[in-house]
């Protein structure tokens, strides 16, 4: 089953696919948002282009555990994405991920510049390789 992995943001989207036997997730790509019709075509491509049957969307719950002013913006979105697409939509707690895609990004001497470019896809990597994890036995 391949799963979409999507980690939401103001103004970009890191995209991330697992392997046909859901055991990795790689980096896809980064959607730079511009309006809700034009995200969701990019959605579709990804959609459409692997096959995919899930989407797990990272979800920014704050570190004591509650939901604060981003759960209800990624909320709206997932809202949104069932409505699109009929898949279902997972949410998976998101904590840190940003910083943790920033630090290997740190390690791996990629410049600052190109930076953005890819702490969001490496972000709906490491949510969805931790939801991945989690269904392992």
């Amino acid at each position: 089953m391949r799963i979409l992995g999507l980690d939401y943001g103001s103004k970009r989207i890191g995209v991330a696919i697992c392997d046909e036997l859901g055991i990795t997730a790689q980096t896809l790509a980064t959607v730079t948002r511009k309006n809700r019709k034009q995200d969701m075509e990019a959605i579709a491509e990804f959609i459409k282009g692997y096959g995919v049957e899930k989407i797990v969307v990272g979800y920014p719950v704050m570190l004591d555990g509650t939901e604060g002013i981003q759960c209800e913006k990624v909320n709206r979105f997932i809202s949104i994405l069932e409505a699109t697409f009929s898949l279902p939509v997972i949410r998976w707690d998101e904590t840190l991920t940003t910083k943790e895609a920033e630090e290997i990004i740190i390690r791996a001497k990629v410049r600052r510049k190109k930076m953005k470019n890819v702490v969001d896809k490496l972000a709906a990597s490491l949510i969805l390789q931790g939801y991945l994890n989690s269904l392992k036995p």
